[in-house]
């Protein structure tokens, strides 16, 4: 039993050499469940455990080790010529199985180079861009879209809202379990606040629908279903932005109602770039660049910033200065002489 009283999820066993590969996929799966992994990683690893067993002849884990990995790794850098941030995604999945699902000491795996991330200036609007993006933009994904240039989320961030996590009168936003698993709070635009409540308001009808027909309850975070299974079905519970069809949960088979589709916002700001004729890739994440930039533009500090973001290190935040500099800007060019 770990300290909180739940059981913890065995690594297979060593001498189980006969476990099918379907076996370890279904441990692996336990095991993140049990971490309270996104379903996105989930889905991550598992893929990425398959191609390393695949890549080696559909060989057993257990009877490979750093020459196999480091092989694997190298493949995906020369052969696939993958990103870095790819190349590390995998090294940390087969991390993952080696340490918490096989349970194998890893002293090789120090030894073993990661890849260099290259260091890119993130893609940003100019405030002009930004409006014209947005007036591109209507019902509810421009109302998100405004939400994440106004706020600064990250796109899942955005999408697991819940009613209770938009506070009116404090103006706030409460994203919860961001990246890293923490907790912040972020402004809510006062330009934003009309159009959310009559947002929520909406969302009322939808509600009382779906308690109407005794639909099931929206997905709840970790283990607080087990603690307070009714939560589900309560009205600060449900999602900021629903989907307008049920759909059926993959990790437990029920047919409820789940948050916006994250595509579907990204597809619709793809689009709306292209009729605002913005000659830059732009995505959902390029909004919160933008937010970020426009933000030390206007004077507020980096510490700010960084809290506003979510930012584990400042460094990381130490990018828009960068991009604030970017071209020379504050120095006068001789051609202008």
């Amino acid at each position: 039993m770990e300290s909180d009283g739940r059981p913890v999820v065995p690594p297979l066993p060593a001498a189980s050499r006969a476990a099918s590969p379907a076996d370890l996929y279904a441990a692996i799966r336990d095991r993140i469940r049990f971490r309270h992994y996104s379903q996105r990683t989930e889905k991550t690893y598992i893929d990425w455990t398959r191609r390393f067993i695949a890549f080696h002849g559909r060989r057993d884990p257990r009877d490979m080790g750093a020459e196999e990995v480091t092989a694997f790794l190298a493949d995906l850098a020369t052969e696939g010529r993958v990103a870095a941030s790819t190349q590390n995604q995998a090294f940390a999945a087969l991390l993952f199985l080696y340490k918490e699902v096989l349970g194998c000491e890893l002293p090789w795996l120090d030894g073993i180079p990661r890849a260099k991330k290259s260091r890119r200036l993130p893609t940003v609007l100019t405030r002009e861009e930004a409006a014209c993006l947005l007036e591109q933009m209507s019902g509810t994904e421009g109302l998100m879209a405004r939400l994440l240039y106004g706020t600064g989320m990250r796109l899942l961030e955005c999408l697991q809202l819940r009613i209770k996590d938009v506070d009116f009168g404090r103006r706030e936003v409460i994203v919860r379990h961001g990246k890293g698993g923490k907790d912040r709070v972020t402004m809510l635009p006062l330009a934003l606040a009309e159009d959310l409540r009559a947002h929520v308001k909406r969302l009322a009808s939808l509600f009382e629908h779906d308690r109407k027909h005794d639909r099931p309850g929206v997905e709840l975070p970790g283990a607080y279903d087990r603690k307070n299974p009714a939560a589900g079905k309560s009205w600060p519970w449900q999602w900021l932005f629903p989907q307008r069809k049920l759909s059926i949960d993959p990790r437990t088979g029920i047919r409820r109602r789940h948050h916006a589709y994250g595509q579907t916002l990204q597809r619709a700001i793809r689009k709306a770039a292209h009729r605002a004729r913005i000659p830059k890739p732009v995505s959902t994440h390029t909004l919160r660049h933008s937010f970020a930039t426009h933000l030390m533009e206007a004077g507020y500090d980096i510490r700010t910033v960084q809290e506003l973001l979510g930012h584990k290190d400042v460094s990381t935040t130490m990018i828009y200065t960068h991009v604030l500099n970017r071209g020379g800007r504050g120095v006068v060019s001789p051609l202008d002489r």
